[in-house]
């Protein structure tokens, strides 16, 4: 199938079911001073179901995302056939442009990038993109998978060929949390057409002596910066008090689906723990929030099929495992972009050994939905590598750039 503009219709149906299992909501206690401590609070929970059932307008959110430049197209993935998938693209006029994939994770959306567009297609240091964002297969308005093993080399594989389909035979790509996965993937699988990435979460492991000398030596021989013992110190608490969604998703991601997907209630309190804990003090509003669940709860493959991802990413015999994508990776040019509220921050010399690095920044502020919680310091990385002077400013070139200055970026 070509590509096709489309249009959000969520039947009235399915809002009044939601309506129904919102009145039906039952809560659990809570201990005294418990907060966040515990998981999402329950004075916070209760206030959201209760906009979410009287105040929140699906119909007004539906209608701005419908603004966007939606489209579903069809594409064939080895040994599954054909899957249908929603993502936005953005050309533009420019016939120098960068084609640009960003790609999502969980529990985000292709709405992470929305508040980029604008900018992306804006030309600043000499540079424009067009620019792709698909919902992953079992995410948002594409297709959910029906068959075990759709692991990271499927998701992108998926990406891949959308992009090849879009007439973008040489891309670059950016991505957080399975989107660096999933990216970082594509760079394994397939160099020749992903020939640089931007990833605004860097996994990584140290260096090695008998891979990495020069690197091993400097980890060896260099102090850990303030910054890179912050990072230390989030990593640390990432694992031993944020990380539990992740064990249970990763072994038995059926179970807890029943949960997910029966009671919005309970989808509501997984996911919004994770906007309060995975950001930096970014100051959600209860439309953002609920926007943000509502595109899980009406989601085409529903909110299980999005958990799965955790488990075929660990149990997938194949070439791109996660693993496999936290170590070097040859001939794609890689950006690495450190914010201080990452869930996990690894020493630079950890980053370098994923590639060859040739871009690098350090936020003052930001947390794991960074192109969402500060878009203009992601289109400033962009901006940087990809433009006029930048490592990556004639990757994909037809005709010279010309340069234009440099806005000023708002920061926190």
């Amino acid at each position: 199938m070509a590509p096709i503009p489309y249009q959000i219709a969520v039947p009235e149906s399915r809002l009044e079911d939601l309506r129904k299992r919102l009145d039906l909501a039952t809560f659990p206690d809570e201990l005294e001073d418990a907060e966040w401590a515990y998981g999402s609070p329950l004075a916070d929970v209760k206030r959201l179901t209760s906009y979410w059932r009287n105040t929140f307008d699906w119909r007004k959110a539906e209608a701005k995302l419908n603004e966007l430049p939606n489209f579903k197209a069809n594409v064939t993935i080895d040994g599954f056939g054909e899957t249908e998938l929603h993502f936005l693209h953005q050309p533009s006029p420019a016939q120098d442009a960068v084609p640009l994939l960003f790609v999502h994770g969980w529990p985000g959306s292709y709405i992470e990038v929305t508040k980029m567009l604008s900018s992306l297609a804006g030309d600043a240091n000499g540079v424009k993109f067009h620019v792709v964002a698909p919902s992953l297969p079992n995410y948002a308005w594409s297709a959910g998978i029906k068959k075990k093993g759709f692991g990271l080399g499927q998701y992108a594989e998926a990406c891949h060929r959308l992009m090849q389909l879009l007439g973008y035979k040489r891309y670059v790509t950016q991505g957080g949390d399975w989107g660096m996965y999933i990216t970082r993937s594509i760079g394994l699988l397939y160099p020749e057409s992903c020939l640089a990435s931007h990833i605004n979460m860097v996994r990584a492991f140290p260096p090695e002596w008998s891979e990495s000398p020069l690197l091993a030596l400097q980890h060896a021989v260099t102090p850990y910066t303030e910054d890179e013992q912050k990072g230390r110190e989030r990593s640390d608490w990432f694992a031993n008090e944020g990380s539990g969604y992740r064990t249970i998703q990763s072994t038995k991601p059926q179970t807890v689906g029943y949960g997910l997907t029966d009671s919005p209630v309970a989808l509501l309190s997984w996911i919004y723990e994770k906007l309060h804990d995975w950001t930096d003090r970014y100051p959600w509003s209860d439309d953002e929030i609920l926007t943000w669940i509502s595109i899980y709860w009406f989601s085409q493959a529903g909110p299980a099929a999005s958990l799965r991802i955790y488990y075929e990413a660990t149990h997938t015999s194949a070439e791109a495992t996660r693993d496999r994508v936290q170590h070097w990776i040859g001939g794609v040019k890689l950006g690495l972009c450190y914010a201080p509220k990452e869930l996990t921050i690894v020493p630079r010399t950890w980053g370098r050994t994923l590639g060859p690095v040739v871009f690098e920044s350090e936020k003052r502020c930001g947390g794991h939905f960074l192109a969402y919680e500060q878009p203009e310091e992601v289109v400033s990385d962009l901006r940087a590598m990809f433009g006029t002077s930048g490592a990556c400013q004639d990757i994909i070139s037809l005709k010279s750039r010309k340069a234009a200055p440099q806005g000023s970026l708002p920061f926190c």
